[in-house]
């Protein structure tokens, strides 16, 4: 999605945001007028790609998925902030801002869809690395549900690993939390060329 498409979906994205970081591990309490503010800034990245998988319904498509990436100097500097602390220069880094999907929908390869698109993004735009990150939360978390698995094991199969020690704070207001607080997000890498 670009141009009028994407700011015709800023609410159905808002909305999809809010309802998959909800849950655990990011248990996050959203509010859509800050998702509007934070997803609008893809629309004025002109490097940036935001991909939607949609569900034919009677009423209409239904947005049940969506990923977003665009150049790291086109994120908020907490962002870039991890990578220039470690003298990176994050003019080669492609960051993937998200990828949420509702949880019927997962298990049928919309995930897989969703980074080879970035990655294909990435690469013909001339980066060499591809960045995301994800909260780190203590495996006894109360919150965390019985069975839980993280995605490891997926971001691992499609090349990414965890660069020790880069590590960047973000802060959102947990459910159930009075306030904002910062939460610790692990950066992934991979290398395109």
């Amino acid at each position: 999605m670009t141009g009028a498409a994407l700011v015709a979906a800023l609410d159905s994205l808002a909305d999809l945001r809010i309802a998959v970081f909800r849950d655990f591990p990011y248990l996050y309490d959203g509010d859509r007028a800050y998702e509007r503010d934070y997803l609008a800034a893809y629309a004025d990245s002109p490097g940036a790609l935001v991909v939607g998988a949609f569900a034919r319904t009677d009423q209409g498509d239904r947005l049940v998925g969506a990923a977003t990436a665009a150049p790291m100097a086109d994120h908020a500097a907490a962002f870039a902030a991890p990578f220039r602390a470690r003298g990176m220069d994050i003019g080669h880094v492609y960051y993937f801002g998200e990828s949420v999907l509702l949880p019927e929908w997962r298990g049928h390869g919309i995930g897989h869809a969703f980074f080879d698109r970035r990655e294909a993004r990435a690469r013909d735009l001339g980066f060499s690395i591809a960045a995301f990150c994800a909260v780190i939360r203590p495996a006894d978390h109360p919150a965390r549900p019985a069975g839980y698995s993280p995605l490891d094991p997926f971001w691992h199969k499609r090349g990414f690993a965890p660069v020790d020690g880069l590590i960047g704070q973000f802060g959102w207001k947990d459910r159930g939390d009075a306030a904002e607080s910062d939460h610790p997000m692990q950066f992934w890498v991979k290398r395109l060329d």
